[in-house]
């Protein structure tokens, strides 16, 4: 490929002024902190439950979008029907929508007083807002798009004639789904979920308002880093950052490795 040194030069000098040496200055003002400090800055109780909370609702929201923003994709890539456009828009208003707003239309949503809250606290005595319940509305709502626009290409590029093959031969519409299209868009439910998780441990905006965050309860990571930096404990918050940076890349990688085998496996 011509100029294939100047272009693997941009890109590593791109990539190390834009995402390694920003991390890089969050290890190394981690590095000022004693073993002691660390230990303590990183496992206090408060701590503890904010890491719970933020990769517990990170994974579930990614789950749920994983099953939602597959049907989704499903819909949009193998039905016509009236307003399909507009449905197809709306799925990228995550994307557009400022964090904050979309935090305040949602604590406003499933407030007590709200639409949707009215209902589910007043007449099934179920509270969403100010609750981890309501983390988990708010890192779905940020992470649908991820898997919807993932799996969307997938099924557009996948070959007909595999299922019309399988229904020729006798399988059902469960058998065809099991067996022919599901194993083709494994990889890109697996790669939806890794960004949709990604998005969802860093969120902070959508979070903060229906979180209501009380400690203990309803905090999340972010935010008590934010809490270190107003605080101006610079070191504390950056050590709160590097255990977040290392359990999220250490399960991005095992979702890559699993997308790896998923395709390999496929390929076979």
């Amino acid at each position: 490929m011509p100029g294939f040194r100047l272009s693997l030069g941009f890109t590593i000098f791109y990539l190390t002024l834009i995402v390694l040496i920003p991390l890089s200055a969050v290890f190394l003002k981690t590095f000022t902190l004693s073993w002691e400090g660390f230990w303590s800055a990183v496992t206090s109780a408060r701590v503890m439950a904010s890491y719970k909370l933020t990769f517990g609702a990170s994974l579930l929201g990614a789950f749920i979008n994983v099953i939602f923003g597959g049907i989704v994709a499903w819909v949009l890539v193998r039905y016509e029907f009236p307003g399909k456009r507009i449905i197809d828009a709306l799925v990228d208003l995550p994307f557009a929508l400022p964090t904050a707003v979309a935090g305040i239309t949602l604590t406003a949503l499933y407030s007590a007083n709200g639409w949707f809250g009215r209902f589910l606290e007043g007449t099934l005595g179920f509270k969403v807002a100010f609750t981890p319940v309501g983390v988990v509305v708010a890192l779905t709502f940020i992470g649908l798009p991820f898997v919807v626009r993932t799996v969307q290409p997938v099924l557009e590029d996948a070959e007909r004639e595999l299922e019309e093959a399988a229904a020729s031969l006798g399988a059902n519409a469960l058998q065809t789904f099991t067996r022919v299209v599901f194993p083709t868009i494994l990889p890109s439910l697996m790669t939806g979920f890794a960004l949709a998780f990604a998005r969802a441990t860093g969120e902070y905006g959508s979070v903060i308002f229906i979180a209501g965050n009380m400690p203990m309860v309803s905090e999340i990571t972010p935010l008590f880093i934010i809490t270190k930096l107003e605080q101006y404990d610079y070191a504390g918050a950056t050590a709160i950052a590097v255990v977040m940076l290392v359990v999220s890349f250490i399960m991005l990688l095992t979702i890559n490795l699993l997308q790896a085998w998923a395709r390999g496996k496929s390929g076979k």
